[in-house]
């Protein structure tokens, strides 16, 4: 049991697309917080600003010491519920408005990281209406992205012309932005980063295997058994030190707060 055992709000649910996953992970960090002695009030978070202000202020016992945002996705991710949270002045886990409006959005991201030179993949954001007037901005293989989602939501691989039709279908809900990216084949790594401040610590690398799909898509992420965890990731030490190194730049560029994660795809074929 903590020391000093906390009363916490845990923000689950949401109303986007990764709703369910919110509410899965949620779960788990009630069960943990519980587990260490603090009391929880888990809050499914629905379009409603005056409701969740009544949630987390007229609770017996007054207003919770911090809120854990278990939210993801748009609203929880991209500084919205970030800013709302600084205007009713609860203090929350994780980064702050600034840095999770530009981690949210792909395009920011990599024009605001690329600057202090970390590698990112050739690409370019058009919109929906001009790729189905006037093509792709480039031939497969290519990725392509919502310029706004999280957890792999709306991302297709594109290796053929003969699936080269995704965004022009009707199903294509993520709207009129379309980041459109050069496949880089290989292995998928993750760096799970620890910041505070100014400062950002790269722990390690694990990589990524899915079983089942051709990348680590929203199955291999949210599915039990899809995908093998290798920790540490089985590759050359000056790769894993350059990734972590990126990861920890990656960071503290755009100022993330509390656990961060960076994500990278290595091409073994090729030098560097």
């Amino acid at each position: 049991m903590t020391k000093s055992p906390k009363k916490v709000a845990v923000l689950i649910g949401g109303w986007n697309a990764e709703r369910e996953v919110s509410l899965i992970s949620g779960a788990s960090v009630c069960k943990a917080l519980e587990a260490l002695g603090h009391e929880v009030l888990a809050i499914d978070v629905q379009h409603d600003a005056q409701g969740l202000i009544g949630q987390l202020t007229q609770q017996a016992g007054g207003k919770p010491s911090i809120i854990f945002n278990a939210l993801h996705g748009r609203i929880g991710e991209d500084g919205t519920m970030q800013g709302f949270l600084d205007i009713i002045g609860i203090p929350y886990t994780h980064s702050g408005v600034l840095a999770s409006a530009i981690a949210m959005d792909k395009p920011l991201m990599k024009s605001v990281v690329s600057g202090v030179g970390v590698p990112c993949p050739e690409g370019k954001t058009v919109s929906r209406e001009d790729i189905i007037k006037n093509g792709y901005p480039m031939e497969p293989p290519f990725v392509i992205k919502p310029t706004n989602e999280g957890s792999s939501v709306g991302v297709r691989l594109v290796k053929t012309k003969d699936n080269i039709s995704e965004i022009e279908e009707d199903g294509w809900i993520y709207g009129d932005k379309v980041l459109i990216e050069k496949y880089i084949s290989g292995h998928e790594l993750t760096v799970a980063v620890l910041t505070h401040k100014d400062e950002a610590k790269a722990l390690t690398v694990t990589e990524l295997r899915p079983r089942h799909q051709e990348f680590y898509d929203y199955t291999a992420k949210y599915t039990d058994d899809q995908t093998d965890h290798l920790i540490p990731a089985p590759i050359p030490e000056e790769i894993a030190a350059e990734a972590m190194r990126l990861a920890a730049l990656s960071c503290q560029t755009i100022g993330c707060n509390g656990a961060a994660r960076v994500d990278f795809r290595w091409d073994d074929t090729k030098e560097g």
